[in-house]
């Protein structure tokens, strides 16, 4: 500045005044800068208008002197009003130097080169739009200022530009994305409240379509709205609601896909809020992309599943979850379970970009990134409420049902001993969902579900067992487990490994067979899968192995599945598993609350009919496949010999009790038994003690129990009944033609009882050395103990 002609064609003495430290010197010298650029513009000089704005940018408004940096501030706002319309042909010159000045460190400097924007950007209005990104950068550090009077002048600046932005058509939406993305991600408050109340204008205004770039904002959006200013929160609702409400009136030209483990993300978030409105944002999605969402429902299962056991501090969100689960629940169809190899692929239309995204689904998925080929699906747009169409495009996509995936999250929260029950519930529907819908593709996974299964009959509670009987009841019956897709009953030694083997016997093999001698020996019984008997086999090892389980849930267990599937075929293959038991006392201890549910519980009533009179050869080949188990149980078995009117051979086990070990738990099974036929289910036996003639061996058999009882009160019972029996004398009436209840018994002849009693004597010798040898275990032990 010391060589004068070099800042021509400013005179000295404005340059000395824009480089005074008063201000209204400056303003002075920037009114004579204004009168010197009209002249040059009057006669079109453009070089020299060009020098000065460069004269003042160099020499002042980047100079390291304070007071030139304010002079040159003022002198190039001062140019922009002299240029009027044409400072849109030196924009560039103008607004670089301005800001540069807003990083100055002097908090006044920064304010002056706001307003010095202010005024160029008054002056050019929509001229300024190519320069966009670069107001919008300063700008946005502005707003984080810490001067209050940077601050204010900022948002006069900020409030100028937005008008600007609404009144143009002329908005470059493309270029000014990245930087949004970029400047979203901003920490500070000042700066996200400045972000989002840009991001509500360009969502106001018609021409500009912000729904198309979505994606690239969506994520940064959540963030915001785990602001701690309430203000803020506030404010990012607002924008989101907004973009919602404009979602739901254009979902054709919603890029579902880009946007779904963004939300998927943000359905885990530790915050209620953002939680809540992430939730509402996939309820919505569900519901409006269908089935394009499939791809990604490993993900959604992982966030929704948890929220479903929330408590009512987060209601909202648990009924949120709740309508996405059972929404995403229906998008899976029969259609998915067929083979995708043999037919060809069905696809949906898709927008533009769909494709690009759906090559990512699983970036944040559970599992999902080793998805093999062949379990790609097809869909089937019939199956939404409303078919999804997408005009923009005529470019095809391929929606995959991910069952990988799905049961890899179904397994992890089932397997998660501290995921509540609601959950445990929902995998347990969503599990039995598949198995309906998709039955081929899932026996592909019950090898790997079976235990887990298994375990979760331990429960604590019974709505989750229930489920789970469901489920196993399906697992067992249904026609796709008899498949040679699936794993047939052949491949016993397929099975993979886990902490419970399942394993069948040979016997189970038959299972597949027509001429099955095994469980379905009865042809009135519905032919169940190889899982029914690995499932029998394995229940009976989990209750072997927790016997808690046993005491505390066995019967409600069994009578379940009573009702779940056919009562003959689960008594008839649980009698054909424990007569291989090794573990007698267990055996014993089986057959015994077998015996029970078998004679009080009213879902067996038609199995005790069937037993009741032997009619068929179906019911004796049951009863003689009951009683070979039963006879691990002495009292039961002669209870058994009750149910079917095989009363002399019920005497005839009674006559062996005398051979037997009486301990203090058999004369209390016994008083059980006396208990029991005073109950309904033996009201026919109590009347047949009026037909003396003809049922002798009942009379013998209820006086060999009551001389096996002490004097107790089952004692006096049973003797108070037998002193009730009338006198046979007393009985005769001319009437010889009514039919005996023998000749009833005839059609059971061809039952070996001979060869039955001889199985029961074998079996309870067995019983007799296993006692010995635990009492001879004692007592070893009790030496040992004393020495």
């Amino acid at each position: 500045m010391n060589a004068e002609r070099d800042l021509s064609p400013l005179t000295p003495g404005v340059v000395r005044a824009l480089t005074d430290k008063l201000y209204e010197k400056r303003k002075v010298a920037a009114l004579e800068i204004e009168k010197l650029v009209r002249e040059f513009v009057a006669q079109n000089n453009t070089s020299q208008i060009k020098h000065v704005i460069q004269i003042l940018s160099q020499e002042f408004a980047l100079s390291q002197h304070p007071h030139s940096r304010k002079g040159g501030l003022i002198g190039l706002a001062a140019c922009s009003i002299a240029l009027g319309k044409d400072s849109g042909l030196y924009l560039k010159e103008l607004i670089e130097p301005v800001l540069t000045c807003f990083n100055d460190a002097d908090s006044r400097l920064r304010y002056y080169a706001c307003e010095a924007l202010y005024n160029i950007v008054k002056v050019a209005r929509g001229s300024v739009l190519p320069h966009f990104n670069v107001l919008f950068d300063g700008l946005s550090k502005l707003a984080a200022d810490p001067d209050p009077n940077v601050k204010s002048g900022s948002e006069l600046l900020d409030r100028l530009l937005k008008d600007i932005v609404t009144e143009s058509n002329q908005f470059d939406l493309v270029g000014f994305i990245p930087l949004l993305r970029e400047r979203i991600y901003s920490n500070n408050q000042y700066a996200r409240q400045f972000i989002i109340s840009w991001i509500l204008v360009l969502e106001s205004v018609p021409d500009i379509n912000l729904l198309d770039y979505l994606p690239e904002i969506l994520d940064g959006l959540f963030q915001i709205l785990g602001d701690n200013s309430k203000e803020i929160r506030k404010m990012c609702e607002v924008a989101l609601g907004e973009f919602l409400k404009e979602i739901k009136k254009n979902p054709s030209s919603v890029k579902f896909a880009e946007m779904a483990n963004i939300l998927v993300i943000h359905c885990q978030a530790a915050d209620d809020l953002i939680q809540l409105t992430a939730m509402s944002w996939m309820r919505e999605f569900i519901q409006l992309a269908g089935r394009v969402m499939l791809p990604y429902s490993s993900g959604i299962l992982t966030a929704v599943l948890p929220c479903l056991s929330y408590d009512d501090r987060k209601k909202n969100i648990k009924e949120v979850a709740n309508v996405c689960n059972q929404s995403l629940m229906k998008l899976v169809i029969p259609e998915d379970d067929e083979i995708d190899e043999a037919k060809p692929s069905m696809t949906i239309p898709a927008e533009t970009t769909s494709e690009e995204s759906l090559s990512k689904p699983e970036a944040v998925t559970t599992g999902e990134s080793q998805l093999p080929h062949h379990w790609r699906n097809e869909l089937d747009v019939a199956a939404l409420n409303q078919p999804l169409f997408f005009p923009c495009s005529c470019e095809r996509i391929q929606v995959t049902l991910n069952l990988d995936g799905i049961v890899q999250v179904l397994d992890y929260h089932l397997s998660d001993t501290s995921i509540g029950m609601m959950t445990r519930i929902a995998v347990l529907k969503w599990l039995y969902h598949l198995y309906i819908k998709t039955p081929r593709k899932m026996f592909r996974h019950t090898d790997s579900l079976f235990p887990i299964l298994l375990r979760t009959l331990s429960d604590e509670s019974d709505e989750v067992i229930l489920k789970d009987l469901e489920l196993l009841a399906e697992i067992a019956s249904s026609p796709a487990g008899q498949t040679e897709e699936g794993h047939g009953p052949s491949d016993g030694s397929d099975v993979r490994p886990g902490p419970v083997e399942l394993h069948v016997p040979a016997r189970a093999g038959q299972l597949s067979s027509s001429s099955t001698k095994g469980l379905e020996c009865s042809p009135s019984t519905p032919t169940m899968n190889s899982y029914f008997y690995k499932f029998m086999i394995n229940l009976l090892k989990r209750f072997s192995s927790e016997r808690k389980l046993l005491e505390t849930r066995g019967a409600f267990i069994i009578r379940q599945l009573c009702l779940l599937l056919n009562a003959e075929n689960i008594f008839h293959s649980m009698a054909d598993i424990l007569l291989r038991e090794e573990d007698l006392k267990f055996a014993s201890t089986m057959v015994h609350t077998l015996n029970t549910i078998l004679l009080t519980s009213s879902e067996l009533f038609q199995l005790r009919n069937q037993l009741k009179d032997l009619k068929t050869p179906e019911s004796r080949n049951l009863f003689c496949c009951l009683y070979r188990s039963w006879c691990h149980n002495p009292v039961t078995t002669v209870s058994l010999c009750f149910l079917t009117q095989n009363y002399k051979h019920a005497y005839d086990l009674i006559q062996k009790f005398g051979d037997l070990e009486v301990t203090v738990d058999f004369l209390t099974e016994v008083d059980k038994l006396v208990q029991l036929i005073e109950c309904p289910i033996f009201t026919y036996l109590r009347l047949q003690l009026l037909d003396v003639k003809n049922n002798p061996y009942l009379i013998k058999a209820l006086y060999g129990l009551l001389m096996l009882l002490p004097q107790s009160s089952a004692f006096q019972l049973l003797s108070h009944r037998l002193q009730c029996v009338p006198n046979p004398e007393l009985m005769q009436t001319t009437d010889n033609t009514k039919p005996s209840t023998s000749f009833k018994r005839t059609a059971a002849s061809n039952i070996d009882y001979t060869e039955l009693l001889q199985h029961f004597e074998k079996v309870q010798n067995k019983h007799l050395e296993a006692r010995h040898q635990r009492a001879g275990r004692a007592e070893q032990l009790d030496r040992r103990v004393v020495l």
